[in-house]
């Protein structure tokens, strides 16, 4: 069951425990300058989490509605004078860009359970990685570290933060994150979470995420991956299956000659396996979603569970689709939590890639609430409003501690 105190601020908590912000404190080197400060970097930790939570409020607003629950846990001392917002956005400088982050790689962890509906493929948790980009405040610093979409007439307003991540496709639960400037490809981000993935996984993306270096990294960790194959890529038939799948080589494009590359194709006919860093198997799944206009769209899909015995065609191109949950994460977090068009608050580098590691803890904090809630229910978490949840945890946040207006 959901407790009252974790349906309140209390859920940044229950989901963030004091211990994780302490350890990642201790990790990042910032710890308090003096005993008995009123902003101890756990306390900048929880109002940092906090002002996503109310993105409409300012500095001391929010930490009014924070601390009252920081008290009920024992994180705050109600004998604490009231922060000012100097005085918060002074001890977010002390706290730095890398706590937060350290704090979601402590807590992010695995959300779906077994009975999650949509989390599974035969067994294995099927994760997607997709990317976003967020405006930050159009300053000097931020410009310099973040860069603009675009040049010239056609340049951004607002200087853009990339972000890529890894997300549960059955909970929306945000598992992993690479944050970088606008000018970082998410390709190139990408990197960073392909090489974390673990044996029981299946990792879904869109065309946009492949490359033959991406592959292979992503193939290395021994996790399944389900990818959709990018326009223009060669996929030699080397075997039809009784599916009507086949077998196809993904051959590395500095592997040059046409006698080597003939070579690569036996060696795949003939049941060989192939160097890594020259060629992998795949196995390609087509199959046509139609649309209104009465013309389909045929998509491909490349996947590394080559036997259809251990995955059917209908299985992997279902597994793909749920490919789009990251975009109900993404949504969650851009639209429901932080408000469409919003710009980000802070108007320094280290501040911005702090908040942005906020946001994404809070998301996580969101999404492992609904979960629990839907697992107790036994529904689909789809069928939990993120939207209403968040209305319900903002109304929740009643009792503050004592500081005046």
């Amino acid at each position: 069951m959901v407790s009252a105190d974790q349906v309140s601020v209390g859920v940044l908590v229950t989901a963030v425990p004091r211990d994780a912000v302490d350890e990642a404190v201790a990790v990042c080197g910032v710890g308090a300058r003096r005993g008995g400060g009123k902003l101890p970097p756990h306390v900048t930790s929880y109002l940092t989490l906090g002002m996503c939570l109310f993105p409409d409020d300012d500095y001391a607003e929010v930490a009014a509605k924070v601390t009252g629950s920081l008290d009920r846990f024992g994180c705050w001392d109600a004998a604490w004078a009231p922060p000012s917002a100097s005085g918060i956005t002074q001890a977010r400088k002390r706290l730095g860009r890398a706590v937060l982050g350290e704090v979601f790689e402590r807590v992010a962890g695995q959300v779906a359970t077994m009975s999650t509906r949509g989390a599974w493929l035969r067994g294995r948790l099927l994760l997607a990685v997709d990317g976003f980009d967020v405006d930050v405040p159009d300053t000097e610093q931020n410009a310099a570290e973040f860069g603009y979409a675009g040049t010239g007439e056609k340049r951004s307003a607002f200087p853009k933060l990339r972000v890529v991540a890894l997300a549960e496709c059955g909970t929306h639960a945000f598992r992993a994150a690479e944050i970088g400037g606008y000018s970082a490809g998410e390709k190139t981000l990408a990197r960073g979470l392909l090489m974390r993935l673990r044996r029981d996984e299946v990792l879904t993306a869109d065309r946009g995420f492949y490359s033959f270096d991406n592959w292979t990294l992503a193939a290395g960790t021994g996790a399944d991956l389900i990818w959709r194959a990018p326009t223009g890529l060669g996929l030699p038939v080397v075997k039809v299956l009784a599916d009507g799948t086949f077998l196809t080589v993904l051959i590395n494009p500095r592997v040059s000659g046409g006698r080597r590359r003939a070579a690569l194709l036996a060696a795949a006919a003939a049941g060989d396996d192939h160097d890594p860093d020259e060629a992998h198997q795949a196995r390609v799944v087509e199959y046509d979603i139609p649309d209104p206009a009465g013309s389909g769209e045929l998509v491909v899909v490349l996947t590394t569970i080559l036997d259809p015995a251990d995955a059917r065609a209908d299985e992997i191109a279902a597994g793909y689709n749920e490919r789009w949950e990251e975009e109900t994460a993404n949504d969650q977090l851009k639209t429901h939590l932080r408000g469409p068009g919003r710009v980000l608050r802070s108007r320094l580098p280290d501040l911005v890639v702090q908040e942005m590691w906020s946001w994404l803890i809070v998301q996580y904090a969101l999404t492992a609430l609904i979960a629990q809630a839907a697992h107790a229910a036994d529904v689909d978490p789809d069928r939990v409003g993120f939207a209403r949840t968040l209305r319900l945890v903002r109304r929740s946040a009643t009792g503050t501690a004592d500081i005046s207006p």
